[in-house]
């Protein structure tokens, strides 16, 4: 189903989703596999942002009342993640003996975890209100 959430620029946003649901799921996949005690917390938040960015992806790509609702939850808890994750990893470095996609908000990516959820409430905002003037 398309929807104003999920064309245009929001098909970009769909497909960046993807891109780091599979990139963080391969990540954590290949350090839960090789190295997992070395830092097990690390590695598992690494799988939970997989797991986040991939039911975003599909909140995103499904569009409606319900795809809404999910990715707007998606897009918090991957928001509120950066922020907590990102600070302790710098607080306290002993913590996090290797990074997680959200150490330091996101640094290994180019710091785009702690901008793609912003870029997704506002998009998901924006939207809101076309579609409510749309219905008027």
């Amino acid at each position: 189903m398309r929807d104003r959430l999920n064309s245009g620029p929001g098909l970009v946003l769909v497909i960046v989703y993807g891109i780091f649901a599979l990139s963080a799921g391969a990540r954590a996949a290949v350090q839960i596999a090789t190295k997992f005690d070395e830092a097990p917390e690390a590695y598992l938040l690494s799988a939970f942002a997989a797991l986040i960015y991939l039911v975003a992806t599909i909140g995103l790509a499904r569009g409606g009342t319900f795809g809404r609702r999910l990715a707007l939850v998606c897009c918090s808890v991957e928001l509120i993640g950066v922020l907590v994750v990102g600070t302790l990893s710098i607080v306290d470095k002993d913590a996090f003996p290797d990074d997680s996609v959200w150490s330091v908000y996101g640094r290994g990516y180019g710091f785009v975890p702690l901008i793609l959820p912003l870029v997704g409430l506002y998009w998901l905002r924006r939207t809101s209100r076309e579609d409510r003037r749309q219905r008027r």
